[in-house]
């Protein structure tokens, strides 16, 4: 399942920061989570990343484990051809 993620950062970026969010990148990485692209973006949100999860907990789990450095709002993504399968 895709999801995007909107996150905005609670503090300033740092190196040390940045270098223990790559970590965090790797662990979803082993434990089946596929990030397919990261965004630094300007306006509302500082960021923007689009992965794959093999299910809700674990994109949850993810976030929650990032709550120190950043407040992240989480979306399914459903592609849109798929989506119109749905309307009848």
């Amino acid at each position: 399942m895709k999801y995007i993620g909107l996150i905005k950062f609670k503090k300033k970026p740092t190196k040390e920061m940045i270098k223990y969010n790559l970590e965090m990148l790797d662990n979803d990485e082993k434990r089946g989570i596929h990030v397919i692209e990261v965004y630094w973006t300007l306006g509302r949100y500082d960021a923007v990343v689009i992965f794959d999860s093999p299910d809700e907990k674990l994109a949850m789990l993810s976030s929650i484990e990032r709550g120190d450095n950043m407040s992240q709002e989480t979306m399914v993504a459903i592609p849109a051809v798929e989506a119109r399968k749905l309307v009848t």
